[in-house]
């Protein structure tokens, strides 16, 4: 008997699993948010379906906004926290905004990273 734990360098979460309501595209296009912005913040997600352990600070993960299935980089995050319910078999943690893509760098940032076209939010 096994267990199987996925490695992840991508948060990827949607509002309900705790992406900051801070972040909103519209003002970000208006006036570019900076992680200076956020700096004293730690923001928390929860219920990642699955056991998933992320890259340990000093590397960075991405941090990514699921909107109805699509994908929005927003930029870089140290994942600070991760907590395992292994019954549930879900993943919950904390972490901090360490850099925030202008928006020119988000419209590249899907076809850099990521290409999967099925999940491109700024097509």
């Amino acid at each position: 008997m096994g267990s199987f734990i996925e490695t992840n360098d991508t948060l990827q979460i949607t509002t309900e699993q705790g992406f900051p309501k801070e972040l909103d595209y519209d003002l970000h296009k208006a006036t570019p948010f900076k992680a200076e912005d956020f700096a004293d913040q730690i923001f928390e997600f929860k219920d990642k379906p699955k056991i998933r352990i992320y890259q340990l600070p000093p590397v960075r993960n991405f941090l990514v906004q699921n909107i109805d299935g699509k994908w929005l980089y927003w930029g870089l995050i140290h994942v600070i926290e991760i907590t395992h319910d292994n019954v549930q078999q879900i993943t919950s943690g904390k972490f901090k905004i360490i850099y925030i893509y202008t928006p020119e760098e988000m419209k590249k940032a899907h076809e850099l990273i990521d290409r999967n076209k099925d999940t491109e939010y700024l097509e």
